[in-house]
């Protein structure tokens, strides 16, 4: 049964203000976990975004959640308190350690690709194969492909994701949410190529920014002084995207110009990065000579430092076409506009960029210098405050 092409029904709260409710015993934790369960099944049987659901263990954990409160009173050693999260895959437990002891309270573990789906591109559920809240006939993107659908369908407002070649921003592109992808290194992660980073996906950057401060023990990112600089590139000087996702994308950064938010700026050199198509498959094929892997790799690492000597920030298309059907995307790389960050290691956030003329949404992808996740969501916090999600 197809979903509505309707846009998904809001969360009640954001993560911030479940948090701060309970907290301030405001809000019982195990009522708002009760809640999200139930939004879980009603709707998780069309969309299939979870493989695995917790919900007497979710309903445990909130109650003594309540009774540590109840004791002790507000605590701010729990900046997440009561805030129902959703986590990457079976395994993705380890990677959500730093939010359970904020107070998050797990309630599941959303679908990954299954077996014999190379692309990466869509998720398998429990109860089928997973879908774009905004169509059910599209994919949510992968491989972070249930994360993606739970945050935007409101079942959680938050969700983890681990972006290779962009895991985390593509859906998150193609399910109108927020998605960012650390800086390489600077989380723990379990690729042995380097390629892999942990990521959220969020209904607002505000939830995505209590996440970072979370996990990476970083302050609230400062605002910065604005406009920041930034480059536009509908290609990177490589890939073929299609004109709607640029014109999309355009579009979204004229409104960022017109609020004050960014002010584009012009590059001493265009932006003609390599592909990193090749280099990113060598690196991640056992056997394969890595030699031509890291010669692009020194040399796109050449051009991206000149580059942000100029501007704070990058901008492109999230993904280079429209979500794809369910039977893959043909010979297209949805990945065009995203693994070069993945070869580069630099953060990388996808915002909302509004609809295409399928009714779904597309997103803009914002790359910034080595360990400036700050920056990004500092930069997606302005943007929604001043024209909105």
């Amino acid at each position: 049964m197809p979903l509505s092409t309707a846009p998904p029904p809001a969360v009640p709260l954001s993560a911030v203000e479940i948090a701060a409710g309970v907290r301030a015993r405001e809000l019982r934790a195990a009522d708002v976990v009760a809640e999200a369960l139930d939004r879980i099944e009603r709707t998780d049987p069309r969309l299939c975004a979870f493989v695995e659901v917790w919900g007497g263990e979710a309903l445990r954990r909130a109650g003594e959640l309540d009774r540590r409160l109840d004791r002790r009173g507000t605590d701010p050693s729990l900046p997440l308190a009561g805030v129902p999260v959703a986590v990457k895959g079976r395994h993705g437990l380890r990677a959500a350690v730093p939010l359970l002891a904020a107070g998050a309270v797990a309630v599941g573990a959303t679908s990954v690709p299954g077996p014999g789906t190379p692309w990466q591109t869509w998720g398998l559920g429990a109860r089928g194969r997973t879908v774009n809240p905004w169509r059910a006939d599209r994919t949510p993107g992968g491989s972070s492909a249930g994360a993606a659908a739970a945050v935007a369908a409101g079942l959680v407002p938050l969700a983890t994701g681990s972006d290779g070649a962009g895991s985390v921003r593509i859906p998150a592109a193609w399910c109108g949410v927020v998605g960012l992808k650390t800086t390489a290194g600077r989380l723990p992660s379990a690729d042995r190529t380097g390629l892999a980073v942990p990521g959220v996906l969020a209904r607002s950057a505000a939830d995505a920014s209590g996440w970072w401060q979370v996990v990476a023990g970083a302050p609230e990112p400062a605002l910065p002084s604005l406009p920041v600089t930034a480059v536009w590139s509908p290609d990177l000087g490589f890939a073929g995207p299609d004109p709607e996702p640029v014109a999309l994308g355009r579009a979204a950064v004229e409104r960022l110009v017109a609020a004050g938010v960014i002010r584009l700026v012009r590059p001493r050199v265009p932006v003609r990065l390599m592909d990193p198509g090749p280099a990113w498959l060598a690196l991640r094929t056992p056997g394969a000579d890595p030699a031509g892997a890291h010669r692009v790799r020194a040399e796109n690492d050449r051009h991206l430092a000149a580059l942000f000597t100029g501007a704070e920030l990058l901008l492109t298309p999230t993904a280079p076409t429209a979500p794809h059907g369910h039977e893959g995307p043909g010979d297209r790389y949805s990945t065009s506009l995203t693994w070069a960050f993945n070869l580069s290691g630099h953060p990388a956030l996808s915002l909302p960029a509004g609809f295409g003329s399928d009714g779904c949404p597309a997103g803009l992808q914002l790359a910034a210098p080595h360990g400036q996740e700050g920056l990004l969501l500092a930069v997606a916090r302005e943007t929604e405050a001043r024209i909105g999600g």
